[in-house]
């Protein structure tokens, strides 16, 4: 199936609303934390080959990833510009049926949510800076069918969510600073994650802890004994050769190293 690609934050594109995954319950847990795996593995695509983009979509997804993860940035909120709504729907074009977390560093963002509702998201995150009402932004993300989350950068506070907590099916937390792929990752992070995974802990709440930035086969281990459940990826893994099997020995061998948690 031919790939067509437009790399432009601003594009705008109507599709049908891509549904999202049945909730499950995970099997080491009693709480019931949608998705079927323990830990879920979302390399994202800043990192990719973008004059290949579908190949390496699917070249990842065979080697075992999870979750598409998709960085949106408007050289506004962020000081870079990447891939807008256009590239979503391109994606779900050229069939790829996979989760699509769309990870919005735009400001405003209600716009933008709208946008990638119709271009087939499927998991939808922001950062409270970028809006001037959290609720309602977190709200039209549901009412679109998608999960909804919240972003907190390295040096913000938790706060804001403990007044949502009702609509939040994602924490994701930067261990950089966003706005570029390939920093070092930010071990401060991991005390944040301890404090958010008790949040969800003590509310009983059905949401993913996610963490983005310098997660490699070398600390995965130790962010997940932090409490993150869902590991974005991005250089770690869409790096050279760029094949199926190189990425699948570095998707494996992040697994075997979350094997290891609790032992």
């Amino acid at each position: 199936m031919k790939f067509s690609l437009a790399l432009t934050a601003a594009a705008f594109s109507t599709a049908s609303a891509f549904t999202a995954p049945q909730q499950s319950a995970r099997s080491s847990t009693s709480l019931n934390v949608w998705g079927d795996k323990d830990y879920l593995i979302a390399p994202s695509i800043l990192s990719a080959d973008f004059a290949r983009l579908g190949e390496e979509v699917d070249n990842v997804l065979e080697a075992g990833a999870d979750v598409v993860h998709f960085d949106v940035m408007d050289n506004h909120y962020v000081p870079n510009l990447t891939i807008g709504p256009m590239v979503c729907k391109a994606l779900r074009d050229h069939g790829v049926t996979a989760p699509i977390d769309v990870h919005l560093m735009v400001s405003p963002v209600d716009a933008a949510i709208g946008d990638f509702i119709d271009a087939g998201a499927s998991y939808i995150t922001f950062h409270p800076e970028a809006t001037n009402h959290v609720d309602r932004s977190l709200q039209l993300i549901k009412n679109g069918g998608c999960k909804a989350g919240l972003v907190f950068n390295p040096a913000t506070s938790l706060d804001v969510a403990k007044f949502v907590l009702d609509k939040l099916d994602i924490i994701l937390l930067m261990s950089v600073n966003p706005g570029f792929g390939g920093q070092a990752f930010i071990p401060a992070v991991l005390d944040k994650a301890r404090d958010a995974r008790k949040l969800i802990d003590d509310n009983g709440l059905d949401c993913r802890l996610e963490i983005d930035g310098g997660v490699k086969v070398d600390n995965i281990r130790e962010v997940a004994e932090s409490g993150v459940d869902m590991m974005v990826a991005g250089s770690a893994i869409l790096k050279e050769p760029r094949t199926v099997e190189a990425y699948k020995e570095t998707i494996d061998s992040m697994r075997a190293e979350l094997a290891k948690v609790g032992k």
